[in-house]
């Protein structure tokens, strides 16, 4: 299943967006969850794990590169890209650098650069996904990570927080 999270103060914009995925995506199993409110989409990334987030830049409650700098704390495995009307050179290298985006998506898109980013957006998830497990597995060769903690560790990928729980002040379980 692939996963996407999208991210607008605009419901419309988010209703376009996923609108243009669903005709123009040919994903089977595609799954794609909307908000309005970034702290509501943030609270969500720390629940299930997404391919891919796509942010507006300016939204009233923080900035697109400020919430997708979060998501890379929370999900740092998760491809950001942010979308913006602003075509500015500062807005534009700030996004890359601060949150480390994927692509930057002018406002309004083209249907045919949206597919194509997020196709590219997928494969390099999927590279990502790739080294991991490549890596983990050079680990348990070299007897630095043991065949146990690997499972644990692709069991809190596929559902975060089973295994790592963050407790409150007052012992209460954070999600």
């Amino acid at each position: 299943m692939r996963r996407i999270l999208l991210v607008d103060d605009e419901i419309n914009v988010l209703n376009a967006l996923v609108r243009a995925m669903r005709q123009h995506l040919e994903i089977e199993d595609l799954h794609i969850e909307t908000f309005t409110d970034p702290f509501d989409a943030l609270t969500r990334c720390a629940e299930c794990t997404f391919d891919l987030v796509i942010s507006d830049f300016r939204m009233p409650q923080m900035t697109g590169v400020e919430f997708l700098h979060a998501i890379k704390e929370v999900a740092p495995d998760t491809v950001r890209m942010i979308l913006s009307a602003s075509t500015e050179f500062e807005t534009v290298t700030s996004a890359i650098n601060d949150a480390q985006v994927f692509r930057f998506i002018p406002k309004p898109w083209q249907v045919g650069d949206l597919r194509e980013n997020i196709r590219l957006a997928f494969e390099y998830r999927d590279s990502l996904r790739k080294e991991h497990l490549l890596a983990d597995r050079q680990r348990v060769q070299e007897g630095t990570l043991s065949k146990e903690e690997l499972a644990l560790r692709k069991m809190e990928e596929e559902e975060p927080g089973l295994l790592k729980v963050k407790w409150g002040p007052n012992g209460e379980i954070i999600m």
